[in-house]
């Protein structure tokens, strides 16, 4: 039985060879990048600018919003196409017995994972450029477009079953018929400092121009209670009211940056200052442990004989209270998300050259139909990588798991399942 090891053979790689793999790869990662770009075009970009029609908003500006969405598109399909057109065209060359033609002539395997990884380093470099350069300038530029939409149609704000928040005020829809909402929940707070539950069967929704968003409200029921004597309070109800959202608290919650629109760079600034804050918040409540801690410690040293001696069991809730606080300063989950962000920037793009040895690897077993069952075998593939850093990423923020794991576990499996059956393909 013919025998070779792949990487001991003493043999240059063939230049022609070299190209010829190349240009496959090539070929397969774009119709394989046109594919993947076509379903998250399909399934973010143009449900969202059918919506935006239906509101009557102008040709054109539907138009940039698709332009400024395009990065978001291309960063996500990038790596997948690198995956599935390497498998597609290894399992071509396996199933054609061109990879056993070039073993038999003196090659070894380098002849294809070098192109593999030649094309993995490349779609790496470009989509890590469109991940960290283009992707926050288009999310920028897309809100900013946004913003000037909803001023002019706030209306695009509100959907049916849906939680919306706009600065202090909080707005829960039930069902929507063409205007009117039914069943309505607002939470907000007014400028006394009064917390506010307003409740409505129905509301009927209105453009108020440059005075922002108007709700008819009908059967209303309005309680309100005091910020600090929650026993406060007050209620009334009506058949009728109007309640205004103004176009600064329509647009305040699209104001500020997210880590998903900056740099890499600009993220771990951010993460070097939220420590530093954290780190500050926690001394703070440090020292003020230690307070109640010397506190206690006077009150049991004098005994019962002290007048304090009666204020020790709030001395002691005081003192776990602020050993809770620390503990929950410490959850700080604004900044666990700038660190998976960070994380992710580099992780996403570089899954392409990950997925390279374990394309190759698989891409060497097949035996017919190679670029069918590659096709097939790296959508599967790519379903399980996005669901796995989708769930890395939801873990991260509400178990606490650590970020670099979260984002990091999808890649290092794939290169190490791919380093596996590289090896048991080349010693076989």
């Amino acid at each position: 039985m013919f025998r070779t090891n792949a990487f001991e053979s003493k043999r240059y790689i063939s230049p022609t060879i070299f190209k010829y793999v190349l240009v496959e790869m090539a070929f397969s990662f774009l119709i394989c990048f046109l594919f993947f770009f076509f379903v998250f075009f399909v399934n973010q970009i143009l449900l969202m600018a059918l919506e935006v029609l239906a509101r009557r908003v102008p040709f054109e500006q539907v138009a940039l919003l698709i332009l400024y969405s395009l990065p978001t598109v291309i960063a996500m399909s990038a790596p997948f196409a690198s995956l599935v057109g390497t498998l597609m065209t290894v399992g071509r060359l396996t199933s054609d017995n061109e990879i056993l033609v070039m073993l038999s002539s003196g090659l070894s395997y380098k002849a294809v994972f070098f192109p593999a990884i030649a094309v993995g380093v490349v779609v790496s470099l470009l989509s890590f450029f469109t991940n960290d350069i283009l992707l926050p300038a288009g999310t920028i530029q897309f809100n900013r477009l946004w913003r000037r939409i909803l001023v002019s149609i706030p209306a695009l704000e509100l959907q049916p079953n849906s939680v919306k928040r706009f600065q202090d005020t909080v707005i829960v829809t039930g069902d929507v018929t063409g205007n009117t909402i039914h069943n309505i929940l607002i939470l907000d707070r007014t400028d006394d400092g009064e917390r506010r539950i307003i409740m409505a069967s129905s509301a009927e929704l209105r453009d108020g121009g440059v005075f922002g968003l108007s709700l008819e409200l009908e059967n209303a029921f309005i309680n309100s209670s005091k910020e600090i004597v929650r026993e406060d309070f007050d209620y009334a109800t009506a058949e009728h009211l109007q309640y205004w959202v103004s176009n600064e608290d329509i647009i305040h919650q699209m104001m500020n940056i997210t880590p998903r629109e900056m740099s890499a760079r600009d993220v771990h600034t951010q993460i070097q200052i939220r420590r530093a804050e954290l780190a500050d918040r926690i001394n703070d409540r440090k020292i003020r442990s230690l307070n109640f801690a010397v506190s206690l410690e006077n009150i049991f040293r004098a005994g019962p004989e002290s007048d304090e001696w009666n204020r020790r069991s709030a001395a002691v809730s005081a003192f776990n209270r602020e050993l809770l606080a620390i503990e929950s300063i410490r959850d700080d989950r604004n900044l666990t998300s700038h660190v998976i962000e960070i994380y992710r920037k580099f992780s996403v793009p570089l899954g392409a050259f990950c997925f390279v040895f374990l394309a190759v690897s698989l891409g060497l077993m097949a035996k017919k139909s190679g670029q069918a069952v590659g096709f097939i075998f790296g959508v599967l593939i790519a379903v399980v990588y996005w669901s796995m850093l989708f769930i890395g990423q939801t873990m991260g923020l509400r178990v606490g798991t650590p970020p670099f794991w979260s984002m990091w576990l999808p890649n290092i499996l794939s290169l190490a399942i791919g380093i596996i059956l590289a090896l048991f393909r080349i010693r076989k």
